[in-house]
């Protein structure tokens, strides 16, 4: 059983910047795929961004890639997402997946408030 554990989130202006991080416990982390979803009010969950094992990265919404990265550091088992130029409907629960053979594991969310 892996343990996710998100942190990062919170109040920012419109326009502003926040980096989401999340911790994985685990002692192959470097073979997990990591997604970040988040979930709006009254919305469902929906894909914001995956990195493979490999490194390779997809966005799900065209609309953040480009204002969205997600990275990740293998040593310190720690997935990123940097959330730049954040737009009042970025507001929502952001959760951290981990997925690796049967493995499909979440963290309990952060949550970003984009608001002036």
């Amino acid at each position: 059983q892996v343990q996710l554990v998100e942190s990062g989130g919170g109040l920012v202006q419109p326009g502003g910047s926040l980096r989401l991080s999340c911790a994985a416990s685990g002692s192959i982390f470097r073979f997990y795929a990591m997604g970040w979803y988040r979930q709006a009010p009254g919305k469902q969950r929906e894909l914001v961004a995956t990195i493979t094992s490999g490194g390779s990265t997809n966005y799900g919404d065209p609309v953040v890639k480009g204002r969205f990265t997600i990275s990740r550091d293998n040593a310190k088992n720690t997935v990123y997402l940097q959330m730049n130029s954040l737009k009042p409907e970025d507001t929502a629960v952001y959760y951290c997946n981990a997925r690796v053979g049967a493995l499909d594991a979440w963290g309990q969310g952060t949550l970003v408030t984009v608001s002036s």
